[in-house]
């Protein structure tokens, strides 16, 4: 039997625009994609902070270091700009792969540029972030 649970998530971002003509999902800088170990084209549950509505959608990856989060397509009548929001992955793990795993958790400022990484992949996420500010 396999399981469902949180696999990553990006914490507290703040929306930056909604594009109705665009054909759907949210884009989100590759940096915090990466970090958090969403791959692009991956499911994921939008939950709004501001507004408390939740949404489910597939991530594409905006260019690195743009800071940009934005809703597209129908999703885009979701949410405003400024909204805050949070970013789910989640996956389906073994009895086994539950013992050793720990989700990743991307953690934002404001302006969507990343503070931390805790969980699985940790590492990885924060040698990715330095090699991204150095482009």
């Amino acid at each position: 039997m396999q399981r469902t649970l949180l696999l990553a998530k990006i914490h507290n971002c703040t929306l930056t625009g909604a594009n109705l003509n665009y054909i759907g999902s949210i884009s989100v800088d590759r940096v915090l994609l990466d970090a958090a170990g969403i791959l692009p084209h991956e499911q994921v549950q939008v939950l709004n902070i501001t507004s408390g509505v939740r949404l489910l959608t597939y991530a594409i990856p905006a260019p690195a270091n743009s800071e940009a989060v934005e809703l597209n397509g129908a999703a885009a009548r979701l949410g405003t700009k400024g909204d805050r929001l949070i970013i789910i992955a989640y996956g389906q793990f073994t009895p086994e792969e539950i013992k050793h795993h720990y989700p990743t958790v991307a953690f934002v400022d404001e302006n969507n540029q990343l503070l931390k990484v805790e969980g699985d992949n940790k590492e990885e996420a924060q040698a990715q972030s330095h090699q991204a500010a150095l482009l």
